[in-house]
């Protein structure tokens, strides 16, 4: 077995620093292994206790009368460093340490970290500043959390990582309140040696996991992750994903908390998109999509049948799902008339969504028929069932028609409990229809799942033969590494575009001129009205300097450049290096870059260009290496597509020739590698099918 395999199921567990006192911390570890029915030999180790829960007690680890699969070790710091050292010298393959006071804590406890990662030497630890964690498939419980009081924890088809130790107990004890289940629960705290996405990898294989739910504060290991992501999507397992550090003071939260770094959210977003993970947006949605997800049921489309028993309730569930788009139309002709069959009241309406059936009572046999016939027609892509208060009397009966329908449709079916009615909300549940007890609860599951049922096509479809991150273009002698000819620190534009070029990325015509004198013969090349710039590679933003010109007529660069020379020095105190004049180019304008994050990596940022771009807003981002298909999709998810793609009679863009660039723009971050910090072309002007793009802006700094 490897290691985490022994963690999850071990044969023989060392308790170190147990109390025989389960009230204490150090006491309910093996108060909860007996309590849940732990099959396994439990050796406690405290030199101050004869007996603890029954069991003889060792003094120390080197008594043990056998190497223990798992040390679970409840003494402070300082000790816990000793015992896993005295675990490491017996042999025992894991080990999990629950104390806080390591890398959480600053610069002494990451000193402290260091020394525990050195005394456990091969062996592997879970922790420091862990709950510790459960196995519910098989009933091991290596945990302190409270949570595991209750009597009857559930077993069931989602696993949890949780960089959190309180998230843990938190959605354990949420989860069987709701009558949820739960396979494996995983703690993974300070991330000494394990992390989450190993934990992701495992479980992947695990035959007991239908869907992977990872409470997320930050990544030590993208690369890890990612492949982690991908394995489960491969094995058909969704990952849903709650990461925090959305706002500077959640970031900040969850640095501190423990240790992990932070990077910009809209580049997990990016990340979580590219490896097929969900991104759950709440905390409540972390429990309500995986719940959804692990019923394996597929929805197809956006149209919505609701069954109610109380109108308000189904206005409520209806009104939600409208404000994200999805879809409560009436049931067509043919389900129209099969509702109106099952009438014995010529007063219910049951011909209109969503569908009442008030009047008629709450009667089992027109519930039941009445979910079937919505799962068969064809109008409808799912069903929720709103449960009403007078449920209350009857908490058996919604879940009793709700699961004689299951076996009829592949469609998923939901429920909406109106009223508080715990009961009735686990009763659903265990029915197996997923059930919540707010009507804003159904968007983002039916989304999860909407998402989840095209990942599953997509993943059954032929590959794309895009471009898979490779140049479309010449790139200089295709040889990989930076070329050794490249300047250092921020370039001008002309030093940048011309390095674009290199990648085969076209630019506009210009000249480089030094003064207004040279500007005035150059000038006499063009034949219209040019762009006059200011070069400088300490300014980014020219515009804001004071460093464009627009429109300016050949006979009047002289006077122009001599104005902006004074703008930009009164405005920046900068000496212009030179000054560009370059042809007007038209088309859309967009922008692309390249960004360096700290923690995830390169990243590529495509979208609406200009000098609107900041106040617009309207980009997309992926992580670095990407394909043609991916850029596609990059593309086609902006606001501004429209206008690419031929809005309102405008001749259509030339597209290709911009997913040429942007690949090539990618190409070159890849081969530059860590020696580009940063680069931009904005804007880069889309001209009409068949005429290419125009890069007319850049920016670039190299290490």
């Amino acid at each position: 077995m490897d290691a985490i395999d022994t963690l999850l199921h071990p044969r023989s567990i060392a308790v170190i620093g147990a109390s025989a006192d389960a009230t204490k911390t150090a006491g309910r570890p093996i108060a909860y292994l007996q309590k849940h029915g732990y099959a396994g030999t439990i050796y406690p180790v405290n030199p101050r206790a004869g007996q603890v829960a029954g069991l003889a007690c060792y003094p120390d680890i080197e008594s043990l009368p056998g190497v223990p699969d798992v040390g679970l070790v409840l003494v402070a710091p300082d000790r816990a460093i000793e015992a896993v050292g005295a675990l490491s010298r017996r042999g025992t393959p894991a080990a999990i340490v629950l104390a806080s006071g390591f890398s959480e804590t600053g610069e002494t406890g990451a000193r402290r970290q260091q020394a525990l990662k050195e005394a456990a030497g091969g062996m592997r630890l879970l922790g420091p500043n862990t709950i510790g964690l459960v196995n519910l498939t098989d009933r091991i419980m290596l945990c302190a959390s409270g949570a595991l009081e209750m009597e009857s924890l559930q077993g069931g088809g989602i696993a949890v990582v949780s960089q959190s130790g309180g998230i843990l107990g938190s959605l354990l004890s949420r989860a069987a309140a709701a009558g949820l289940g739960f396979s494996k629960l995983v703690s993974t705290g300070n991330e000494v040696d394990l992390e989450a996405a190993d934990f992701v990898e495992h479980l992947a294989d695990d035959p007991a996991t239908r869907v992977i739910a990872l409470y997320m504060e930050g990544l030590r290991n993208p690369e890890k992750f990612r492949h982690a992501a991908l394995k489960a999507a491969r094995a058909g397992k969704p990952v849903v994903v709650y990461k925090v550090g959305r706002s500077e003071s959640g970031a900040r939260s969850a640095a501190s908390h423990t240790g992990a770094l932070a990077g910009e959210d809209r580049v997990y977003d990016a990340l979580f998109r590219q490896v097929g993970a969900i991104r759950a947006q709440s905390f409540a949605d972390l429990i309500d999509i995986p719940a959804a997800l692990a019923t394996g049921r597929r929805l197809r489309g956006k149209r919505i049948a609701i069954l109610t028993s109380t109108g308000g309730a189904g206005t409520l569930v209806a009104d939600s799902l409208g404000v994200a788009g999805f879809e409560t139309p009436p049931p067509g002709p043919r389900t129209a008339a099969r509702l109106r069959d099952l009438q014995k009241n010529d007063q219910i309406v049951l011909d209109r969504n969503p569908i009442d059936v008030t009047l008629a009572g709450l009667q089992p046999d027109l519930l039941r028929s009445t979910i079937a016939t919505l799962l068969d027609s064809p109008d409808y892509d799912a069903v929720i069932t709103v449960v009403g208060s007078s449920a209350l009397a009857q908490p058996t009966l919604a879940a009793g028609a709700i699961a004689a329908s299951l076996d009829q449709s592949d469609k998923p079916v939901l429920a909406y409990v109106s009223p508080y009615a715990p009961t009735v909300l686990a009763n659903v549940n265990r029915a197996g229809a997923p059930a919540f007890t707010a009507p804003e609860s159904f968007a983002p599951v039916l989304s999860a799942m909407l998402v989840r049922g095209a990942s599953a096509d997509a993943a059954a479809a032929p590959a794309d033969a895009g471009t898979a991150g490779s140049p479309a273009g010449t790139t200089p002698g295709g040889a990989s590494g930076a070329p050794a000819d490249l300047p250092s620190g921020s370039l001008n534009e002309a030093q940048a575009r011309a390095l674009f070029a290199r990648y085969g990325i076209p630019s506009v015509s210009e000249r480089t001129v030094a003064d207004a004198a040279q500007g005035r013969r150059e000038a006499q090349a063009f034949d219209r009205p040019v762009v006059l710039k200011v070069l400088s590679s300490r300014i980014t933003h020219k515009t804001e300097a004071g460093g464009v010109a627009v429109g300016v007529a050949p006979q009047a660069v002289g006077e122009a450049i001599e104005a902006m020379a004074a703008r930009v020095r009164e405005r920046t105190g900068i000496e212009p290096e030179g000054y560009l004049l370059q042809e007007m180019a038209s088309g859309v304008e967009m922008i692309v870059g390249v960004h360096r994050d700290p923690q995830l990596g390169p990243t590529l940022l495509l979208g609406l260009g200009g000098v609107t771009a900041e106040l617009f807003q309207d980009t997309a981002l992926s992580l670095l290496p990407v394909d043609r298909a991916t850029v596609r999709d990059m593309l086609r998810s902006l606001k501004s597509w429209p206008l690419l793609d031929g809005y309102r009679g405008r001749p259509k863009a030339d597209v290709r020739a911009l997913e040429d660039a942007v690949l090539n723009f990618a190409a070159m971050a890849g081969q530059l590698g860590d020696r580009l910090v940063e680069a931009e072309i904005n804007p880069l002007f889309v001209q009409e099918e068949g005429r290419g793009v125009r890069a007319a802006d850049g920016v670039a700094i190299l290490k």
